[in-house]
């Protein structure tokens, strides 16, 4: 039973922890690109400070895929 529950918070953890970041990385790339529709001079700037932006809302997937690991493997 033990090991079932570590099975359950481990796939709870990744998928609760990827929603966040999943839906953030969607709002930030639908903004990016309405800001490049209206200022297509500026799409240099907006293209990467999206970029970055993705890199750390998706650095919050990955504690989360850690968070999952641990719980699943100890």
């Amino acid at each position: 039973m033990e090991e079932g529950l570590k099975l359950l918070a481990a796939g709870l953890a990744i998928g609760l922890g990827a929603i966040g970041p999943g839906i953030g990385v969607g709002i930030l790339a639908g903004k990016a690109l309405e800001a490049i529709g209206r200022n297509p001079e500026a799409e240099a700037k907006i293209r990467t400070n999206m970029v970055l932006g993705i890199a750390f809302a998706e650095a919050i997937a990955i504690y989360a895929l850690v968070v999952a690991l641990i719980l699943k493997f100890v």
